[in-house]
Formats: structure tokens, C-alpha cells, sequence
């Protein structure tokens, strides 16, 4: 059995969701639904994982805090409110544990033996990324402490990372891990691999564009 050492404390950034997922081509009506429905699964993915000690979400939403407190998530005020980097420093400093992972809250068909196989590799290095599927960008980053947890999300993750020591660990990562949905390409994509329930109901009820 593992000891609370052993385990991750993963960090989820959560935008306001009037602002989420703006290219995302789907009747505006049902956007921020969709926004907080994958949040909920990826969420809950997280929650099931056996290498995960807590889920903290970083948000300043009204709607999505309380509905991921409700599922068991820690819920951490964005203080810095200077962008995604500062507020998952933020969330860092805050978290129990001492290995760390941010993951994106767009990952509506994660699976929980996907992440959990990832992070237990991911534990042998000091730094550690996984990249989205598109190559360019990031959806895991993971650090066995404080001070190698050092995000540089943004235009060209995946290369900042790896640039700033990060260890790619893209080719061992599961595919649910990977895809993240920014688009409705994005969106097909992850439901090839098999939607969440939340995200699943959102879009059997959504008006058709």
C-alpha cells in the first residue's frame, strides 16, 4: 500500500465559465454547460485515481465551484488573478502533498487508469509533461515537489517545458489523457474515446447548431 507520501496532490484550473471555451463552435446557449460538464468528469476521473491523494480546483466561478466541491474536490480561490501560470503556483503552495501535477479541466473522456498509470511513472522524475494531441501543447505537468513545479502553459507548452527540464513522458501516456477539447474536431475526438457522463448529457440535450 501506498503512504500519503506516495501520492499526488493534482491541481485543476477551472476558468469563469462565461469566458470558457470561446472556440469552441457549439450554440452559445449551451457553451459554459459543456465547459463545467467536462470539468465534472475530469474531475471525477481524477477523484478515482488511486495515485491521487486530492484534487485541488483553482477557480473563481460561481457555478463550478461548489458543483466540484460537491464531488469531493478542495476548492482554491484564484488569488493572483494574473493568469493560468501564477494561479497554479498558487494552487502549489496551497497543496498538501509534495508531488504536484496540474491537469487540464477539458479532458472529458479521461479515464482514471490512463492518469494513474502516468503519474506512478512520473514519479521518477524530478519534472514531468504530457503533451496534448496535437503536440503543441500541454495537459499534464508533474513535479515531485514545490520547486521543480514550474508551469509555462501558454502558446507552445510542450516546448517550454521540455526547454525548461521537463522529462516528455507523451509516448507512455494513455490517449484520454491527451485529448483535451478546445474545438469541435477536439470534441469528436474525445467522444471516439468515450465521454464522461456529465459531458455525455449535455450534448444528447443540446440544441442542434
Amino acid at each position: 500500500m501506498s503512504g500519503d507520501g506516495d501520492l499526488w496532490s493534482v491541481l485543476v484550473p477551472v476558468k469563469r465559465l462565461s469566458r470558457a471555451k470561446t472556440r469552441l463552435a457549439v450554440p452559445e446557449a449551451i457553451r459554459a454547460e459543456l465547459a463545467l460538464a467536462m470539468a465534472i468528469d475530469t474531475v471525477c476521473a481524477v477523484l478515482a485515481t488511486p495515485a491521487v491523494a486530492e484534487v485541488v480546483v483553482i477557480t473563481d466561478d460561481d457555478r463550478a465551484a461548489p458543483a466540484l466541491e460537491a464531488l469531493g474536490a478542495r476548492i482554491v480561490a484564484d488569488v493572483p488573478d494574473a493568469g493560468l501560470n501564477p494561479a497554479l503556483r498558487y494552487g502549489a503552495g496551497v497543496a498538501a502533498g509534495t508531488r504536484i501535477a496540474a491537469l487540464s479541466a477539458d479532458l472529458p473522456a479521461l479515464r482514471t487508469s490512463d492518469l494513474d498509470a502516468i503519474l506512478r511513472l512520473a514519479a521518477s522524475y524530478r519534472r514531468s509533461i504530457v503533451a496534448d494531441h496535437s503536440g503543441v501543447g500541454t495537459t499534464m505537468l508533474a513535479a515531485r515537489g514545490l520547486t521543480d513545479f514550474q508551469p509555462s502553459f501558454g502558446a507552445d507548452s510542450r516546448a517550454a517545458h521540455v526547454r525548461g527540464g521537463a522529462t516528455d513522458l507523451t509516448e507512455d501516456a494513455g490517449p484520454t489523457l491527451r485529448h483535451d477539447v478546445d474545438t469541435v474536431e477536439g470534441l469528436d475526438s474525445a467522444r471516439a474515446l468515450g465521454l464522461g457522463s456529465a459531458t455525455d448529457r449535455v450534448l444528447a440535450t443540446a440544441p442542434k447548431p
